[in-house]
This record gives C-alpha cells, structure tokens and sequence, in this order.
C-alpha cells in the first residue's frame, strides 16, 4: 500500500516531495517540508485513503546530530489504514531560532493540541498555527524540557525545582 500512494504521491505533486522511508514496521514516508500541509490536504481528501483522523504529532530531537524530525499518525478509519509521516528539519539548537514546519491544524483540527504541545515541549515551530503557545509548561518557562540538551533551572520564581 505505500508503494502505491508513494507513486500516486510522486504523479501528482512530483518526484522528491516524499520519499518511502526504510524504518521497520511501519509504513512511513519522508515528506518534504515546504509541501507538508498540501500533501496531507491531499492524503485526508483522496477517495481512495481518506485519511480521516491524525491520531498523534510526536517530535524526536537527534541530537548532536543538530536535527528534530516531526512524526505524524495518520488512520484512515473507512479503509483500515495507517500511515506515518516524517519531516526532518535540520537545525543548529538555537533557542532564538526555532527549527519551522508547517501547521496541519487547518487539516485535522486534533493537530492543534498536539502542534501546542511539539512547541512547548521541544521547541518547534508550527508556522501559520492559530494559537501557538505553551499548553503544559507556564507561559514564561524558558527552554524546551524534551531536548536532549536541556537542563533544569535552579529555580522558578523562587522554587527550587533541581533536588
């Protein structure tokens, strides 16, 4: 089945926007950044997947490598299917500037909770997001406490948060 849509996908948007990805049981695709929102528009409204439901955005920091990747769920509950989606993003770990994607809220509305949490927790960015802000830590919380490279503070407001 993701050889087919991995044609299909390759027909209709061109070759290179996404790539079958080797990485065990389930079937994944790499997706090219700048096409993400377009290709799953396409994935959810295709007569013959459907897409239907986003069941979880997950961020996965490599680091030292100096890149995240962003993984998206998705089940086509009519058809049986299931899908993975991968953005890789490459980026240098600055706090000042966050490694980007698109938002897919405007495609599956669960993607706003899960964006919220990606860019709270690991600091990606989710461009054109309705209302990206945290959603677990307090909103003047510095840094992003999934990455591997992060270290608690002393303290916050006066609470020791380090044993």
């Amino acid at each position: 089945m993701i050889k087919q849509i991995g044609e299909e996908i390759d027909k209709v948007f061109g070759p290179g926007v996404a790539m079958l990805a080797d990485v065990g049981l389930q079937d994944t695709l790499i997706v090219a950044p700048s096409r993400l929102r377009e290709l799953c528009l396409w994935l959810r409204d295709h007569p013959k997947y459907y897409f239907d439901f986003l069941a979880n955005i997950t961020a996965v920091d490599y680091f030292p490598e100096g890149r995240f990747a962003v993984v998206y769920n998705l089940t086509s509950i009519p058809f049986q299917l299931q899908l993975t989606l991968r953005v890789e993003l490459a980026q240098d770990r600055s706090l000042e500037q966050l490694p980007e994607v698109p938002s897919v809220s405007m495609v599956w509305r669960t993607a706003d909770w899960h964006e919220r949490e990606a860019f709270d927790l690991m600091g990606i960015y989710f461009t054109d997001h309705p209302d990206l802000r945290r959603i677990l830590m307090p909103d003047d919380w510095e840094g992003f406490p999934l990455r591997k490279d992060y270290e608690d503070p002393e303290s916050y407001h006066g609470i020791p948060v380090k044993n």
